[in-house]
């Protein structure tokens, strides 16, 4: 099964990442959270991506995200995905290449 994982999870990440790169090129919209942090509206795309790639396929998987409310459902998962849909959203924004999916 992880085999078929680390499979599902490379597919989604390579679509995410392509998804981002395009909306970059477009121009990135940001705003800061609540806490005072960076978001854009490539982070919740790209999570909204990745749930519908990983946590639909996995339903009975957790899921925690950056950027989605966190449910305490996900403890009681036999495994979990943790997902930071763009890690380094500052260099992100910033048009920089120091962020990854």
């Amino acid at each position: 099964m992880l085999g078929a994982d680390a499979a599902l999870l490379f597919d989604a990440v390579r679509e995410a990442g392509d998804l981002a790169l395009t909306m970059r090129r477009r121009g990135v919209n940001s705003w800061r959270k609540a806490d005072g942090s960076a978001v854009s509206d490539a982070d919740l795309a790209v999570d909204r991506l990745l749930h519908e790639r990983l946590a639909v396929r996995r339903p009975a998987y957790g899921w925690l995200s950056e950027e989605t409310p966190d449910s305490a459902a996900r403890l009681a998962a036999p495994m979990l995905w943790i997902v930071d849909p763009i890690d380094g959203t500052r260099g992100y924004i910033a048009g920089s290449d120091d962020w990854c999916v």
